[in-house]
């Protein structure tokens, strides 16, 4: 029959994320409860054989006294607790807990552990109480029917066959506590015989310890002599034998009595739990390590952090944290294969530990990122060990199938603590530490960048990561608006009825437009640009469906780098094309040169896909590195646009102008139309004309105006 599992979550997007996992794992999920009356209902209703219980429901009344208030298995769910909501939590005897967030392998191991822990219980609960009752009620019944000694030593030999069959250790002694029976496993696990141990006292036999602090424990028999209930052994409890081994074990004890219900001795039952303990110590062990490198994990190194802190706050100790990213990872990885970068990374582990002091904390935080918590250790020699891991790491050289690559560590350092940042969160320091290493790799790599509190580079850095937030919100909100700009033929031989570029703006929280400039940096280095490339692509082509023009006008679209190279732009392209009704004659994509020239058989192959379906393409920036003329006969291109830098002062710089002239020239000996940006008087227009340039574009000729409005600023006609 499918396991039955009650999820208790107040967030209904992790609850049915949750409830969807759980499904695929052939978990049967009833019913989902988001508070503590709702719990108990389902709980009383549905019968579940595990609730995943969320710490932090919503109501007066959390996960840890829900739980408390249930009779079944219960994992704890949480992203992080307080030590003495852990510790509430501990009191409640859970079967589990799951960090988040968490694997489906996790979440299934957990269940699975649970369920078997249950199922063992439940037949320790059934074997060992009824098998010392049974016993403590033969040892009874062996005194009162002495008269019958016949039929009693018949029934004692099928039990003891019983006892001495199973595979629980049993121990029986008489009221003072001395041994009257062993059967063969309790001899195995104790060391003694039964000849040996009759007679003598329980505590000689039966040495306890606990398992963690190697301190002696009370037998569990010696509990129930004195309090005559029956009663187990205390938690992580092992047995020593007589030659020192140690197991783990597990036990229940109960009273003999006599006809008058007196006490005439005690039985206890017992068994070998150190593969289940040994198991459920290395799946703690997995819950907190990195399987590559063996180091604490993310979630072990966010509580380990979070406890560094406390003490700093009570203490007034100083710590540190270091945030480690490779230089050349990607690299090797890109080169030789992950089998490479996985051994690249172990390799580091066993260097970075080189580094560094006994109690300090090393943790793979992700991909190749690592963090290091440095306790107890003040600025001045934190940034000594940083800079000691940092020499390490730049002296290694790493070698695969006879290839070798040079490895160095940007840094991230920061103190907090007596001296160091206030009142801040793990998951703040841990974000300043990253934006401190990445401030470093901005600063040239190889290097360690300390964090200040107002660090200029730290503050671009941090208004860039600003705009990330900002740029999503802007996305979701629908924000982004669309421009154009006039594209002017200087030969009055003009073949479009329109010919612009659409381009792209922001509207603020405060309803101001935003120029590009100010966003696309952002968007550039966090990835935004092939989903923002992709708005402007299908607003665009909705518009230009809509016109009135037939394949007569010509609209250019910027593309990106990242998306040039993204191997899903180029099927959107496609689709859009397909579903809106758009003419591709009309659509020209501009691509910057340098974004071309960096992955030059993926941009090739991509304007060849794209202009076999009537799409033109204009190289824009053209002329920034002369390195450009090189390159310019692998691109099939349409449009050259002349960099805006030789443009600006054309008419005052004869190096401006003969560079124009130049790029003029070529274009027009490989049959491209070229265009000239920047333009901004009628000055510059002359002279372009004398050159011959084709078109231009810039304020000189036509302001950016909102898209579909018809007029720019300066009175000539948009489209």
């Amino acid at each position: 029959m499918p396991t039955k599992i009650l999820i208790v979550e107040d967030e209904s997007i992790v609850a049915l994320d949750l409830q969807r996992r759980l499904i695929a794992l052939g978990y049967v999920v009833p019913r989902v409860a988001a508070s503590h009356e709702q719990a108990l209902k389902a709980v009383s209703e549905i019968e579940p054989d595990i609730v995943l219980m969320d710490i932090n429901i919503s109501g007066n009344i959390d996960g840890i006294d829900t739980a408390a208030k249930i009779h079944i298995p219960v994992i704890y769910l949480t992203a992080y607790s307080e030590e003495k909501t852990l510790e509430r939590a501990k009191a409640t005897k859970p079967y589990g807990y799951l960090i988040k967030p968490f694997s489906e392998r996790e979440l299934h191991a957990t269940i699975q552990m649970a369920l078997e822990r249950r199922l063992v219980e439940l037949r320790l609960e059934n074997s060992e109480e009824q098998l010392a009752i049974a016993y403590a009620n033969m040892e009874v019944g062996k005194r009162e029917l002495e008269i019958r000694a016949t039929e009693l030593f018949q029934e004692k030999q099928r039990l003891e066959v019983t006892l001495n069959s199973i595979g629980d250790g049993v121990i029986t002694t008489d009221k003072h506590g001395n041994i009257t029976y062993l059967n063969p496993v309790a001899e195995e696990k104790t060391g003694w015989s039964m000849t040996e141990a009759i007679g003598q006292p329980i505590s000689r036999i039966l040495i306890l310890i606990n398992e963690d602090t190697r301190e002696s424990t009370l037998s569990p028999i010696e509990r129930v002599l004195q309090t005559g209930k029956i009663t187990g052994l205390s938690e992580r409890s092992a047995l020593i034998d007589k030659q020192g081994a140690i197991c783990s074990i597990e036990d229940s004890a109960a009273p003999m009595r006599d006809r008058d219900n007196k006490i005439v001795g005690a039985v206890l039952v017992f068994h070998d739990v150190s593969d289940a303990r040994r198991l459920a110590e290395e799946m703690t062990y997995h819950a907190t390590h990195d399987a590559l490198t063996g180091l604490v994990n993310r979630s072990e190194f966010d509580r380990r952090l979070q406890k560094a802190i406390e003490s700093a706050a009570q203490h007034g100790h100083q710590h540190a944290l270091a945030y480690l990213d490779l230089d050349q990872f990607k690299i090797v990885n890109d080169t030789c294969g992950h089998s490479s970068g996985d051994e690249l990374l172990r390799q580091i582990t066993g260097l970075l530990r080189l580094g560094l002091r006994a109690n300090d904390t090393l943790a793979r935080l992700g991909g190749d990122e690592f963090g290091v918590l440095l306790e107890s250790c003040p600025p001045f020699f934190a940034l000594q060990i940083a800079e000691n891991l940092r020499n390490i790491i730049g002296d290694f050289h790493f070698v695969w199938e006879k290839k070798t690559f040079p490895i160095s560590v940007s840094i991230g350092l920061v103190n907090f603590g007596s001296n160091g940042p206030e009142h801040l969160e793990g998951a703040e320091i841990l974000r300043i530490a990253d934006a401190a290493c990445y401030t470093a790799k901005d600063l040239g790599r190889n290097r360690i960048h300390i964090y200040l509190a107002d660090d200029s580079a730290m503050n671009k850095r941090h208004g860039e990561m600003d705009w990330y937030t900002r740029l999503y919100s802007a996305i979701t909100q629908n924000r982004l608006v669309l421009y154009t700009q006039n594209i002017v033929s200087l030969t009055g031989q003009d073949h479009y009825h329109d010919h612009v570029e659409i381009l792209l703006r922001l509207i603020n929280e405060e309803g101001n437009i935003v120029p590009p400039m100010a966003f696309i940096p952002a968007a550039e280095r966090y990835g935004l640009m092939p989903e923002i490339d992709r708005w402007v692509i299908r607003t665009a082509f909705a518009h230009i469906a809509g016109l009135e023009h037939g394949t007569s006008s010509l609209f250019s679209i910027n593309l990106s780098g990242a998306s040039l190279n993204d191997e899903k732009t180029l099927s959107f392209i496609f689709e859009q094309l397909t579903t809106s009704g758009v003419y591709a004659e009309n659509i020209c994509f501009e691509i910057t040169e340098t974004a071309a020239i960096i992955n030059l058989l993926n941009a090739r192959a991509f304007i060849i896909a794209l202009r076999s379906k009537g799409c033109k393409f204009s190289l824009d920036d053209f002329g920034s590195g002369m390195s450009s003329f090189s390159y310019l006969k692998h691109l099939p291109v349409d449009f050259l646009k002349i960099d805006g830098c030789f443009i600006t002062d054309i008419v005052n710089d004869n190096v401006d102008a003969a560079m124009v002239d130049a790029i003029n020239n070529i274009g027009h000996v490989m049959g491209l139309q070229t265009i000239a940006e920047f333009v901004e008087n009628e000055r510059i227009l002359i002279k372009l004309r004398e050159i011959g340039v084709d078109y231009a574009q810039g304020y000189g000729v036509g302001y950016p105006v909102p898209i579909g409005t018809g007029i720019s600023s300066d009175g000539k006609t948009s489209h």
